[in-house]
């Protein structure tokens, strides 16, 4: 289940990663175990942010920011873990 902070509308959960992981602006493709954060922006988007469970670091999930979609923040965010589930060098939804 997801955690969501009110105050700054962001949700964050984990996931593992399918077989080519998620593509990253940084570092390329990450594996494995994963958390990811999608943020409502001051500017009214989404941002989309994942790092290897546990660690400091946080990367831009490619793609990212986003446009709200009709359907909510909610929504998008389960559409960002079934594509870093399936992997394949999952991007944000466009």
């Amino acid at each position: 289940m997801s955690e969501l902070d009110f105050q700054h509308e962001r949700l964050v959960d984990d996931v593992k990663a399918g077989p080519g992981g998620a593509m990253t602006d940084e570092v390329g493709v990450i594996t494995g175990e994963l958390t990811v954060a999608t943020s409502l922006l001051p500017d009214g988007r989404v941002g989309i942010a994942i790092q290897y469970t546990e660690a400091d670091e946080w990367y831009t999930l490619t793609g990212s920011p986003v446009p709200v979609p009709p359907e909510g923040l909610a929504a998008l965010h389960e559409q960002v873990l079934e594509r870093v589930q399936r992997g394949g060098g999952a991007e944000a939804p466009r």
